[in-house]
């Protein structure tokens, strides 16, 4: 079918190619991180969900996303038309819903080819099986996925590795680079932790730094695996090491915050610092955000789907991911299947077409150029600091404007007095997304309209969302298994925009 390293190459080739300079990090002083949604077409009469390593598929970028920051609470607008958050893995799934939203339009306005075919209900799509989508980011997620532990071995003295992540002297001399004044960096390299395993003594890394997560580390080495939150599959199961070899003498610690009035990190030395398995909010500088973590979002789409609530109108199931590849990096996948997927298993009471369906999670071994640690090597000893680059872009697979280059949340170059006019609006923006769901709407014979949009008058953001019924079902049934419950809501007053 396909391998992780496929994926990645494939991803870093349309990032060169199709991407312009506008909006990339500057060479030696920025760096940035990349996601994206990958279409993969089995041959004719053979399914999407083949085993069959031979089989030989199509592969093509459908949606890309650059980007490393989020708005605090006191930014937000009432009008949609800022992007609150614009990691890389929100921009690239806002980006793949304009595309589906354009693919709807080929399937039930142009009458021309398209992912989707018509589904059994009238008004209704679904997506063709031979089709099935890969997700790739260059990074593990920020908030539950980033808490790794850090081993040490018992019985034999090795270098810091994850897989082949050691065998990059250079990657090793940036692996512990956070700034503890700035949660968007990595450890100092004069860290005492990373100075002891530079020095070759008896720890082993599993997972280091997540470079736009907000990753840190403790300078004290003392609980052991009693200590820790971690759970003993998780550590059994690590690549490479025999159980009861090792414990747990730390762990690499997140930004992103646990949700507030919720139950927290223990904040312990060493290893009983974090609390997995919880909900996490994205860290500000100063002003607090309202946007849950990567993991959490990525968690939530296993369930809901990608499509979100408006496009579920026109949907008979959801748009699932069928694998996540991350690129060359620190990692644990005993810690993305937690963060991904075991928090998401046995919901009860999903509507018909929603359940929790089996992801793959696979790690490639090629790193992006201008990742934090690719820069980091590149640079050497090079005046100044690296900072993650202040725009985002935005790439989507359709024939008008498919690029979008923001910063803050509005379209880079935007000046204060164009705040609020439709120029000053990013085409992945809520207030966006939803003229172009509209649009489409409108350009449909209201007798093929689905009956969700046509038994009831519909005017705002708000009502359109909560009338897809199906969908909102699917959020309260995940909202009942903790931690879901915890999840923060944008006020009503956010989504009353026409």
């Amino acid at each position: 079918m396909w391998t992780a390293d496929e994926i990645a190459q494939l991803c870093y080739a349309h990032y060169s190619v199709k991407l312009p300079k506008q909006g990339k990090p500057e060479p030696n002083r920025e760096w940035t991180l990349l996601a994206a949604v990958v279409k993969i077409q089995s041959p004719a009469g053979q399914a999407c969900g083949t085993t069959d390593k031979e089989v030989q598929v199509t592969k093509e970028v459908v949606s890309m996303g650059t980007g490393t920051k989020c708005i605090g609470r006191s930014k937000m607008r009432k009008s949609g038309d800022i992007l609150n958050d614009s990691h890389a893995e929100i921009i690239a799934k806002r980006s793949f819903q304009r595309y589906l939203l354009h693919q709807l339009h080929l399937a039930a306005v142009l009458k021309e080819d398209s992912i989707f075919v018509p589904g059994t209900q009238r008004g209704l799509w679904k997506l063709r099986p031979d089709l099935s989508f890969v997700f790739f980011s260059s990074h593990t997620p920020c908030g539950d996925a980033s808490i790794i532990p850090v081993l040490e071995s018992e019985e034999q003295p090795c270098c810091p590795v994850v897989r082949n992540w050691s065998n990059d002297s250079s990657v090793e001399r940036s692996e512990n680079l956070e700034d503890s004044k700035n949660k968007r960096n990595c450890e100092d390299p004069d860290n005492p932790v990373a100075k002891k395993m530079k020095l070759g003594t008896p720890v082993r890394v599993l997972s280091s730094c997540m470079a736009h997560h907000g990753m840190q580390e403790s300078d004290k080495i003392k609980p052991d695996v009693g200590s820790s939150n971690l759970t003993k599959e998780e550590l059994d199961t690590a690549d490479g090491i025999a159980p009861g070899s090792f414990r747990v003498v730390d762990v690499y610690r997140t930004g992103a915050k646990c949700v507030p009035g919720e139950t927290g990190d223990l904040r312990e030395p060493g290893a009983a610092y974090h609390q997995v398995g919880l909900l996490r909010v994205k860290p500000g500088r100063g002003d607090r955000t309202c946007s849950m973590s990567c993991s959490d979002k990525m968690a939530r789409w296993n369930v809901l789907g990608c499509q979100g609530a408006l496009l579920m109108h026109f949907l008979e199931k959801p748009i699932y991911l069928s694998a996540v590849v991350i690129g060359k990096c620190p990692y644990s996948q005993e810690a993305m299947r937690r963060a991904l997927t075991g928090r998401c298993q046995d919901i009860v009471a999903l509507p018909r077409g929603f359940g929790v369906p089996e992801l793959r999670i696979e790690q490639s071994s090629l790193l992006f150029e201008q990742s934090r640690c690719a820069a980091q090597a590149q640079r050497a000893d090079g005046p100044g600091r690296l900072v993650p680059c202040g725009a985002a872009i935005s790439w989507s697979a359709v024939p008008e404007h498919p690029l979008d280059v923001t910063a803050n949340g509005f379209p880079q170059g935007t000046t204060k007095k164009e705040i609020g006019s439709p120029r000053a609006r990013s085409r992945i923006s809520k207030v966006e997304l939803f003229r172009s769901f509209q649009k489409l709407l409108s350009s449909i014979a209201e007798d093929k309209r689905p009956d969700s949009v046509r038994v009831q008058k519909l005017d705002s953001y708000q009502e359109y969302k909560e009338a897809a019924a199906a969908y909102q079902e699917a959020w309260s049934a995940l909202r009942r298994k903790q931690p879901f419950a915890s999840w923060i809501r944008n006020p009503p007053e956010y989504h009353q925009f026409k």
